[in-house]
Parts: C-alpha cells; structure tokens; sequence
C-alpha cells in the first residue's frame, strides 16, 4: 500500500513538471526592456526617498538592494530610469550603473521624486520616463525604510509615516505603470517586502506592519492582472549589509538585535541576483537562501502559485492548516 501511494505521489510530481512549461509564464527578457527602481532602507521615516524608474523601473535605486537590482538589470541590457530626491546620491549611483553597460545604446535616467508623497508626481514621472525610454516593462518597488523599537516607545506619528513610506510608496509607482501594462499585455511588478513581512518580530511593531500590507497588495493584485500577463513578484529578504541596515542597527532593541544574529548577514547584489531572477521568471514568491525557502514554506499560506515549488509548498501544508481551522 505504502509502495503504491509513493508511486503516485511521484507520478504527480512528474505529471506536474511536464504540465510547468504550459502553465508557467514567458520569462521577460531583460535586452531593450524598461526597468524602474527606489533605496530600500533608510534609518528615518521622514527621510526623503529616492525612486529609480527606466523600462525596467526600480523606485529605490540609489543605494542598497535598489542600486543593485539596477545594476543586475543594466548588465542584462536592460535601460533604466534613476528617480531619486536626493540629486548628489542619484548622479553618484547613475556613474555606478553606467559601468556596467554591456552596449553603447542603454541608458539611465534621473528624474527626482518622493513616490510616498503625492500619487500625481509619481504618475507624471513615470509618463516622463515613458515618453523618453518607452513603455516600463518591470517595475521594482524597493521604496522603503525601517524603524525598530517598543511598541509603546515609538513616537505615534512614526506609524502614519512608515505606512506611507513602505506601502504607499509601492502603491503609486505601481498604479502609475498599471494600465499600460495591462494594455500592452505583459509587465512585472516587483514588491520588495521583508522576512519581517512574514512573521511578526519583537521590535517591529511599526515596519511589520507596512511589510505585511505589501503582502496582501501583492496577493491580491496578481488575481486581477494575470489575465493580461503580468506577473506580480513579492520578495522576502533577509537581513541584508545595507548602509540602511548598519544605521538601523544603531538603535535596534537588545531583543532584536539578538533574534537578527541568528541568521546571517546577506549581500545585496546576492539577494539582487536572485529577486531579478524571480521576476524575470515571473515567480510570485521570491526568497534568499535555504532559510529564506524554509520561511517561505511555512508561511505560504494561499498565495497564488506560478511554480511547481510554490504548488507543492501549499499542498504540503493544506493538512495542517485545515486542522488548524477545525
């Protein structure tokens, strides 16, 4: 009996990788599209942020996992628009990008705004960016900023501003490309959420939050535009060696900084690799490492799939869950 129910468990799963390729989306080809970009973590919510837009467009470009998603994406021949308000960090991270160009046709743009401020501006930079490199055929959210501490020890007015900065500031750039996309019939959006976005943490009463929401955007948004082939990609990543991580770390909670050194610290153009490699997959999950994949596969809960892994992660847990429920 065993035998034969271990057989058709591997005739399912052989079933299911013949069937992947119908089902699967078409990678985006990275040569010639528009990639838009923004700097991921920044230690003050009021700091004002930079956005990187292009055809493939990546809002938080200029520093951190932003800078180098852009820099992923440039040496795959990819133009990218650098939107940032910080002008001397943007002209600096635009030098950096164009140094890896792999053809003398690709191009950065620079155009300045706060994507968590005003849906208006960020709508109008991204027709501009439009209008100059074409169509954005990947939009990647990185737009955010950390704040750790008790819940009760965080100045009230902190929480407004983070929702603003990490989910606001995904929901504009990601309206603004939205229609296009969908009339075009293809796009990627890339949400840039956190492990922190995966579970509740002690000292992040105020960033899980805004984390968490990314999730539920992402979630829900893939039900609506898959039709039109655009393939949403929500991303979890680790602790990683940021110039926002080591001011974060500044005023971490004891607490947390004990539950942070559990993991290990990660690269950014490491976690770049494997977020842009998703998104061109059209993955809707994307995780680091094989922490990453264990959190990912406690948590799926019911996200939408669009890999045999992602399938097999929800199907593993169904049991569970549902007695969980009971």
């Amino acid at each position: 009996m065993l035998l034969l129910v271990a057989a058709f468990l591997v005739a399912f799963v052989l079933l299911l990788y013949m069937v992947s390729p119908l089902i699967s989306p078409k990678p985006l080809k990275l040569a010639g599209a528009h990639v838009v970009v923004s700097p991921v973590f920044i230690k003050q919510p009021q700091t004002l942020l930079n956005v990187c837009l292009g055809l493939i467009t990546v809002t938080g470009g200029s520093s951190g996992i932003g800078k180098c998603i852009a820099i992923e994406c440039f040496k795959q021949g990819a133009f990218i628009t650098l939107v940032a308000r910080d002008e001397a960090k943007l002209v600096q991270a635009k030098k950096e990008i164009e140094k890896h160009s792999v053809n003398d046709k690709q191009v950065v743009l620079c155009i300045s705004v706060d994507v968590s401020k005003e849906y208006r501006q960020v709508e109008n930079v991204i027709k501009q960016a439009q209008e100059k490199l074409g169509p954005v055929d990947m939009l990647v959210n990185c737009a955010g900023t950390s704040l750790s501490g008790k819940f009760e020890e965080i100045e009230i007015d902190r929480f407004a501003r983070l929702m603003e900065v990490n989910y606001l500031g995904s929901v504009y750039p990601s309206r603004a490309v939205i229609s296009t996309m969908k009339e075009r019939r293809m796009g990627r959006i890339v949400f840039i959420s956190s492990q922190a976005g995966q579970l509740g943490l002690f000292g992040y009463t105020a960033y899980s939050p805004t984390k968490f929401a990314l999730r539920g955007l992402a979630e829900s948004l893939q039900m609506e535009v898959k039709p039109y082939n655009v393939y949403v990609t929500v991303a979890y990543p680790p602790d990683t060696d940021t110039p926002g991580f080591t001011e974060e770390n500044k005023s971490k909670p004891l607490e947390t900084k004990l539950i942070s050194e559990t993991s290990s610290l990660c690269q950014a153009d490491q976690v770049a690799r494997v977020i842009v490699k998703d998104a061109v997959q059209g993955n809707f999950n994307s995780s680091v490492g094989s922490d990453g994949y264990m959190l990912s596969s406690l948590t799926c809960g019911m996200s939408p799939v669009t890999t045999i892994t992602e399938g097999l992660q929800q199907v593993r847990h169904a049991p569970n869950e549902k007695q969980d429920l009971v």
